[in-house]
């Protein structure tokens, strides 16, 4: 049996219709990515598999005792009480073994006043018992684990609710998901207003995750990493392909060219047949024959242009029974009508065309620091490896939200002067900045004006280039406030792509495009003669763009030479010898020894010193209840529970050395 389950599903706001005819099952366990153009109806779907608005039209079933979780983009509305910190916030998931904990610790307040009855001895052990099984030793580390995942520091955990950012606010939600463990997990976005570090952290969290979950998300990394079923959302419904994002652009290419090779054959097939019948439906003696040909004809097209030629393999009565349709008569030219008018099944995306080209050559050298120090003068931010950056090289430059990045592309525009050392530009450079969250854009103006302003053209050849980029009739005179962040996006590619720069500095250019701009640019960028320096959180972009890395970490620029993928390489090296590295001994309140191993042999010698540990501790527990020792119980609780945690902490090392 399926876990979810949707037949037919539509939706509408009033005359607008947002989809219909949506059908799909999940699987158990299932790992579902959604994707489609912007304005599909991705997120109205996900709000109505989760129960938060009804559809126009079909059903849905969800299996019975299905607990399911939705990642929301009005994170404020899911809040248990918005006086909650981020970090109470957290601690609602687990009531009962909060209660529980209580409780233990009222009853060995009593059994400390004396209160020895054998009954309070008894349900103080069945309650130690289920509390321990619950995992009540260690719900604080798991949420201490997750909320530094996703990017809290420690003293953004008493932030009251309503004192956080919009962005704060959906990492908050995505948190308590993450600890609830539901049976279905719903995310819509879940990268967002998160930084590479805490997207990598969040992707191994689901690549474990136990339960099924579907996923809406502009990052190809991402879907690539954590899914193996893929649901492409268009106006022709939904289909399903097998694997992560780049198997599903694969497959789709190779669907797309059978489908369509099928068409043809089909609908040469109908006009042959209609060819027959005009020949043959007024003569006597083959008139039932061609009439007989018509009312089939008749059926198979009326099933293609509703269905498309999968339509042909099943019954004419079954087909009408699920969409509706009758085998109304028409006119032998009526049919020929009809079967000329029909089109590709294939998506009919609109093309968006993009070309790069730098109007002149630059000089071999692009950019040279020597001794660079980038901030503000109260705030200096990094220091930088000496740079020299040549002529069409491609720089990803990566880092944690406020390292830095943004104002180091401010400090080579020449916008902030260095804090020391020296920064110098090569010859023949004309540099072009693509400003994060389009700054640079006027919202006074029209989306026509802002691209005259910028360049002297006619109106004609304006109006013909934005064309291209999907900003057609009326939306030229669109004010660039009202328009929506991908239209924002679009505006500022169609800007770019008339400049005649030769150095490009990108802030976020993928942000707010869909996946098919986010594709026709990185396609113009590949192409590119010029040298970029990108800033970017799209780490399928930087993979298949970047022939140098620059990492802002821990107050330094490092340059790495080689592709996105040498350098996760090297930083996995570099984190496996950091992790075998010794370091001195700490020993925490409860007297746990808390110590990183220095080779796969000794973390293994510590495991079993802890599982030792466990076992002694477990025994002196028993003693200690049997003797009525109450005042040691609470301490070898906390000792047990500090242990096992480490354990678990030794165990994940253990695996990562092991692994090399």
């Amino acid at each position: 049996m399926s876990l979810l389950t949707f037949y037919h599903l539509s939706q509408s706001y009033g005359a607008v219709d947002i989809f219909s005819g949506l059908s799909a099952n999940m699987p158990h366990q299932a790992r579902i990515g959604l994707v489609g153009a912007n304005g599909i109806g991705k997120t109205t779907l996900l709000r109505i598999l989760a129960g938060l608005e009804k559809p126009t039209g079909g059903q849905v079933h969800l299996a019975r005792g299905t607990r399911l979780g939705y990642l929301r983009q009005e994170a404020e509305q899911a809040f248990a009480a918005a006086q909650n910190t981020v970090y109470t916030e957290m601690l609602t998931v687990f009531p009962e073994l909060r209660q529980q904990q209580a409780q233990l610790r009222q009853m060995e307040a009593d059994m400390g006043q004396g209160e020895l009855t054998p009954s309070l001895l008894e349900a103080y052990g069945v309650l130690l018992e289920s509390f321990e099984q619950a995992g009540g030793y260690d719900y604080e580390l798991r949420i201490q684990q997750v909320l530094t995942g996703l990017g809290f520091a420690e003293a953004d955990w008493h932030l009251p609710l309503e004192h956080c950012s919009g962005g704060q606010k959906t990492r908050v939600l995505l948190a308590r998901l993450l600890l609830e463990e539901p049976d279905l997990l719903i995310l819509d976005e879940p990268t967002n207003h998160l930084d590479v570090v805490a997207v990598e952290w969040l992707e191994n969290r689901l690549r474990t995750w136990k339960g099924a979950m579907l996923v809406v998300s502009h990052d190809r990394y991402f879907l690539d990493k954590v899914v193996n079923t893929i649901w492409e959302m268009s106006r022709n419904g939904l289909e399903e392909y097998r694997g992560g994002y780049t198997a599903y652009m694969g497959q789709r290419e190779d669907r797309w060219a059978l489908r369509e090779t099928e068409f043809v054959t089909v609908k040469e097939r109908f006009l042959k047949d209609l060819d027959f019948v005009k020949r043959n439906i007024a003569r006597a003696s083959t008139s039932d024959r061609a009439k007989g040909l018509l009312e089939r004809l008749i059926r198979e097209v009326k099933a293609v242009e509703n269905a498309g030629t999968q339509a042909l393999n099943i019954s004419w009565s079954r087909f009408s029974a699920e969409m509706g349709v009758s085998g109304t008569n028409w006119s032998v030219a009526e049919v020929e009508g009809h079967i000329k008018a029909l089109a590709s099944p294939n998506p009919h995306r609109t093309p968006l065309v993009m070309r790069l080209q730098p109007g002149h050559r630059s000089g071999r050298m692009v950019l040279r620091s020597k001794n660079l120090v980038v901030g503000y003068p109260d705030k200096p931010l990094f220091q930088a490896d000496d740079i020299e950056l040549t002529r069409q090289t491609r720089v990803a430059l990566i880092g944690p939200n406020g390292s830095g990045k943004s104002t180091f592309l401010r400090t080579v525009m020449g916008e902030l002067e260095p804090l020391a050392g020296r920064l110098w530009h090569g010859a023949s450079l004309r540099i072009r900045y693509f400003a994060q969250a389009h700054q640079t854009l006027d919202p006074t103006r029209s989306v026509l004006d802002e691209l005259l302003s910028q360049r002297h053209m006619l109106v004609s050849e304006a109006r013909h280039h934005l064309a291209r980029y999907l900003f057609r009739g009326d939306d030229v005179f669109k004010p660039v406030g009202s328009l929506s962040g991908g239209e924002r996006g679009r505006l500022a590619l169609a800007l770019l792509a008339l400049d005649t720069a030769n150095f490009l500095l990108l802030d976020e250019p993928t942000n707010h495009l869909d996946i098919h701009a986010q594709e026709v640019l990185q396609t113009a960028l590949q192409a590119y003669q010029g040298t970029v320096l990108l800033v970017s959180h799209d780490r399928y972009l930087i993979d298949r763009l970047a022939t140098q890395i620059w990492e802002l970490r821990d107050g330094r620029l490092r340059v790495h030479e080689g592709s996105y993928q040498s350098f996760l390489a090297a930083r996995e090296r570099e984190a496996v010898t950091s992790s075998l590295s010794p370091l001195p001994p700490t020993v925490a309140r409860n007297g746990v020894v808390r110590t990183a191993a220095v080779s796969v042999t000794e973390i293994e010698a510590r495991i079993a010193d802890l599982e030792a540990t466990l076992f002694r501790l477990g025994q002196q527990m028993e003693v200690v209840t049997t003797n009525q020792q109450w005042a040691e119980i609470t301490a070898l609780n906390q000792q047990y529970g500090a242990a096992e945690a480490e354990l678990a902490r030794l165990m994940v090392h253990w695996e990562k050395s092991a692994a090399v």
